[in-house]
């Protein structure tokens, strides 16, 4: 499956409680069980006022309907090409 960068404007989210940021991963592990196979979270990164979430995903259209779906905001949805770190220089 392909995988997404999902930015998530939230402001304050550096602030989130750790009972507010379980609270939010149990809505979209629900939410995930309910799509069915098609959409995978991966991990996220907490900012100060944006999530970035790491998705598999059949496409971009199910990462959208688990934003949706979850009440999450998804202001870009960006498709990943090509992943690159430290061993890509040894080339």
């Amino acid at each position: 499956m392909p995988k997404y960068v999902i930015e998530r404007a939230i402001p304050g989210a550096g602030q989130l409680t750790p009972a507010e940021l379980q609270g939010i991963s149990a809505k979209s592990v629900g939410v995930i069980e309910a799509l069915g196979t098609d959409v995978q979270w991966v991990h996220s990164y907490v900012t100060d006022d944006k999530i970035y979430c790491i998705y598999n995903a059949k496409d971009a259209d199910v990462v959208r309907e688990h934003a949706r779906c979850g009440g999450f905001p998804a202001d870009v949805v960006a498709q990943v090409g090509t992943i690159i770190d430290p061993t890509t220089a040894e080339g």
